[in-house]
């Protein structure tokens, strides 16, 4: 059952960013995975007759857990409230299975690996989309490029952590295209923040940067050499849809403000954002009329409340405190120093994008908390001894 449990959670998040592949075969089996993980590990801890080890990020995501289904239950007749919620739910439940699973069965890097993984088989078939398709910008397995952009960038710093060098070059350099190809101005400052994290804290070597921009730069001259019109075409899209989103996300961010002012308890519930739009910003956007906020934050907050605000960003601080208590600790800083830069990109890619439904914020989560329970025990277990 352990083998069974490691398989499945590696799986969770290699396929994470390749829910749009397995939506076109069906449409649950991007749910799969998750949901066998989740079933695979209860029937693991009833045979263990064992609890999952309480640690301070179960606190916030159980909160959580009570003010999603009661904004719900006061917004239950919105069009979307049923559905945002439900995707909420698995969220955090997940997250508390790949805490307890990663502390104790997975090992740290290979959930790392497996995430980096699924994210360069996004890369790959984005970018093969564009070259067989014609299309402008890489989207591949996800709608939005810019949703493709966050898987990317926040899967590029954790190569650091990769052992084998020769394949982490491979696939640094099939992510940084990919996430080129997006065009996604969020996901190169986010990519921006992470790098300079990583080179702060010298877990990436100059030179492998060096040669990272070197190839990405050979990359570009063969675009333009082989697909200069179709890359001045894309280049122009961009910048036409680059002036609108300026206005739109102001226009965006403006409503979600309101929402929070009028509604501060619960919010307008679940997927209230989308419902509630055309009214908050009078008809703004008449193409276009149930968006997302284009930023984590404020939707969190319109639809959620200023609890549920202060719940979430609450998880994202209680993460980043412990990851650096444990980047400070551990033997082996590695692996925490590239959850650290992921979790860099990701805050970042959010200022611009609504991302409390995809996975790498969550799993990033999991991957600080696990290797503090699993920091804790060995500390137990070395002093012992002497408390003996």
């Amino acid at each position: 059952m352990t083998w069974l449990v490691r398989v499945l959670a590696c799986a969770t998040v290699f396929t994470a960013p390749l829910e749009g592949y397995l939506f076109q075969l069906h449409g649950q089996l991007a749910k799969l995975p998750p949901a066998l993980l989740v079933l695979a590990w209860a029937v693991l801890r009833v045979r263990q007759r064992r609890a999952p080890e309480p640690h301070p990020v179960h606190v916030p995501l159980a909160a959580l857990a009570v003010v999603v289904p009661a904004s719900w239950a006061v917004h239950a007749g919105g069009p979307y409230a049923a559905g945002y919620a439900l995707r909420w739910l698995p969220f955090l439940l997940i997250t508390v299975v790949l805490v307890d699973v990663v502390s104790r069965e997975v090992p740290i890097r290979a959930v790392l690996a497996a995430t980096a993984a699924g994210a360069v088989v996004a890369a790959a078939g984005a970018l093969a989309g564009m070259a067989v398709e014609g299309q402008a910008r890489a989207a591949g397995p996800l709608e939005d490029p810019n949703d493709l952009a966050y898987f990317l960038v926040a899967a590029l710093p954790l190569l650091v952590a990769l052992r084998h060098r020769a394949p982490a070059a491979l696939a640094a350099v099939a992510l940084t295209a990919g996430a080129a190809a997006t065009f996604s101005r969020g996901g190169a400052l986010a990519l921006t923040a992470a790098l300079a994290w990583l080179l702060a804290r010298r877990a990436l070597p100059l030179r492998a940067l060096v040669g990272a921009v070197a190839a990405l730069a050979v990359l570009g001259v063969a675009a333009v050499l082989f697909a200069g019109p179709e890359l001045d075409r894309a280049v122009r899209e961009k910048n036409h849809v680059a002036a609108l989103n300026v206005d739109t996300r102001e226009l965006r961010w403006q409503a979600a403000a309101r929402m929070v002012a009028d509604h501060p308890a619960l919010g307008v519930g679940p997927g209230g954002f989308r419902a509630d739009y055309p009214a908050a910003s009078n008809n703004a956007e008449i193409d276009e009329q149930t968006p997302v906020a284009h930023n984590t934050y404020l939707e969190v907050a319109a639809e959620l409340g200023v609890p549920g605000f202060a719940l979430f960003a609450a998880l994202l601080v209680l993460t980043a405190v412990v990851s650096e208590r444990v980047r400070r600790t551990t033997p082996d800083p590695l692996p925490i120093v590239a959850a650290q830069a992921s979790l860099i990109a990701v805050v970042v890619a959010s200022t611009f994008l609504s991302q409390q439904y995809y996975l790498p914020l969550w799993s990033l989560v999991a991957v600080v908390a696990a290797a503090d329970l699993r920091l804790r025990r060995a500390n137990d277990v070395a002093c012992a001894p002497r408390d003996q």
